[in-house]
């Protein structure tokens, strides 16, 4: 499940509130073990998801860099060669 978890810092643009609820998600799915709760828990899971995502807005919004931005679309290629490299070419299907 955390896979899907991505570095959200230093990126221009910034990470948007869509990655960081998608993060968040991810994230206390991962800890709960369950990707949908019981209607029991339904609300403590929104609630900890909700707490994780601020949680991460302000960790992005406070943390200081020297480097420069990264470029999303540099960064998704370098990603697309790796898993090229590591399951092989995808098929054109």
């Amino acid at each position: 499940m955390c896979r899907n978890i991505r570095v959200l810092n230093n990126f221009e643009p910034p990470a948007t509130e869509d990655e960081i609820e998608a993060a968040a998600l991810q994230y206390v799915r991962k800890v709960a073990g369950m990707t949908r709760p019981a209607t029991v828990n339904q609300e403590a899971f929104d609630a900890a998801v909700q707490a994780v995502a601020e949680a991460t807005r302000t960790l992005l919004d406070n943390l200081v860099t020297r480097t420069p931005p990264r470029d999303r679309e540099v960064e998704a290629a370098r990603a697309r060669a790796r898993a090229a490299e590591r399951y092989g070419p995808r098929d054109a299907n």
